[in-house]
């Protein structure tokens, strides 16, 4: 994904998301996914794809009757180009303000802390 590529809105990230997790799927089977966590309409998972497509975050298979949506853009290239969003639109670009503020507003768990020990620890041996 270039930086070009528009973002990904709410709902369009959870059809990315039902993608990356079960892989190419048609609209009936990510609306199927999707209407098990809330109502959400047919149409309106179509209407979301086709967009999706318009913008390049999916790719469609249209070989066969029933089309094949799979994701266009990596999971992780995706959660990075986020995460820079909200980095810089909320906290100034700054990565410190940022993690600060996660920690403090939610109990992180001790794996979670564990891991944070290691990315710390591999930053400072990298200066």
């Amino acid at each position: 994904m270039d930086s070009s590529q528009q973002l990904p809105t709410d709902a369009e990230l959870r059809v990315l998301q039902v993608l990356w997790e079960a892989g190419p799927q048609t609209v009936r089977e990510v609306h199927e996914r999707l209407s098990g966590e809330k109502d959400v309409r047919y149409t309106t998972v179509l209407k979301i794809l086709q967009n999706m497509l318009r913008k390049g975050l999916v790719l469609r298979d249209d070989s066969d009757r029933s089309h094949i949506f799979e994701a266009a853009v990596s999971e992780a290239r995706t959660t990075s180009r986020l995460l820079d969003d909200v980095t810089h639109r909320v906290f100034g670009g700054s990565t410190g303000e940022l993690v600060l503020r996660a920690l403090s507003s939610q109990r992180a768990s001790e794996g979670d802390l564990e891991k944070i020990r290691e990315v710390l620890a591999a930053l400072e041996d990298d200066s």
